[in-house]
């Protein structure tokens, strides 16, 4: 489990965050803490070695979900040789939930060259999950020929454009964003003209107390711009949002949890089940981080979101392999 530093509301150095202003915001080890949003205030529940929460309410919640993210299916490297592996112990987790969720969001970088036959490996282990599965794409689901056309054939049945869409369920609207057509490594994502002014015209019918769930798959704010963590144009998708009472931007790209809570807002990165990688800053440039075998699971797990009955606050877990 993880802790979290307290998040803080949005400051000119979350604007244009350094090193130290992230690794406050990360979370790498430890006993571990809950955060639950409620109107916009952050309230911490203690959880104890076994991943207990200490205080019960905290989880009597009527709906709740589960993030994986960054299974790069066909990655053979130092950092995990077999990704495969690692994607079983993350289902054999959701599986051994002692609630089954009410669905599952993949956030993207399913596989790592879009092969025809990592798509089918991932498909093959993913349909052991209990729950249906909303995905959206990952840079490395669109380096096939046809530019994200494998991916699209798969998942992309009744989406927009490449692949946004939304749907709502128990009482909150889910929102999936694609930002990684036409990625270039080291420059920010993009969401475009056209995705945005679908964005809005979708929220028109969305009520300001209803709970909104945003997944992408690189995050909409900006985390590290040198590495191009972070989306463009992502502020005017932030700024749709702002008038709803609980938000919860949820992505993957980067393979480490780091958290910050703009307003009424919650931004959450998710590990991968794959590889970690380096803490913003911390090495020449982003990429599959080699740990000792014995340790890598403790950087690689899944987030489980809960939705409590009344004023509709989420709390995050996020769990390791291990």
């Amino acid at each position: 489990m993880d802790i979290h530093t307290k998040p803080q509301r949005r400051t000119d150095s979350l604007l244009n965050p350094d090193r130290r202003t992230l690794l406050k915001c990360s979370a790498w080890a430890g006993a571990g803490v809950l955060w639950a949003l409620s109107g916009g205030i952050p309230r911490a529940f203690a959880l104890d070695e076994s991943g207990q929460v200490s205080d019960p309410k905290a989880l009597a919640s009527t709906f709740h979900f589960v993030q994986l993210s960054d299974s790069h299916i066909g990655f053979n490297k130092e950092a995990n040789p077999e990704p495969v592996k690692t994607l079983q112990v993350a289902i054999d987790k959701v599986i051994a939930l002692p609630r089954q969720p009410s669905l599952i969001l993949h956030t993207g970088d399913i596989t790592h060259l879009s092969k025809v036959e990592e798509f089918d490996t991932a498909a093959q282990l993913l349909k052991g999950l209990p729950s249906t599965v909303h995905y959206v794409p990952g840079e490395h689901d669109t380096l096939d020929e046809g530019g994200g056309q494998l991916y699209l054939q798969r998942y992309g049945k009744g989406t927009k454009g490449n692949g946004w869409y939304s749907f709502d369920d128990h009482g909150v609207h889910f929102i999936a964003l694609v930002n990684v057509f036409n990625f270039q490594a080291g420059r920010e994502a993009n969401l475009g003209a056209d995705q945005l002014a679908w964005l809005a015209d979708d929220l028109k019918a969305v009520s300001t107390s209803t709970p909104v769930v945003v997944f992408t798959h690189i995050p909409l704010w900006t985390i590290y711009q040198p590495w191009g963590w972070g989306t463009e144009d992502g502020d005017q998708a932030i700024a749709m949002l702002r008038k709803y009472g609980s938000v919860t931007v949820l992505n993957g790209h980067i393979h480490q949890v780091i958290q910050k809570v703009e307003g009424n807002i919650t931004f959450h990165t998710a590990r991968g089940t794959a590889y970690p990688q380096p803490a913003p800053g911390a090495a020449p440039s982003p990429g599959p981080m080699t740990v000792a075998a014995d340790q890598l699971r403790n950087y690689l797990g899944l987030t489980q979101v809960n939705a409590t009955q009344g004023d509709h606050p989420l709390a995050l877990i996020d769990s390791t392999l291990v």
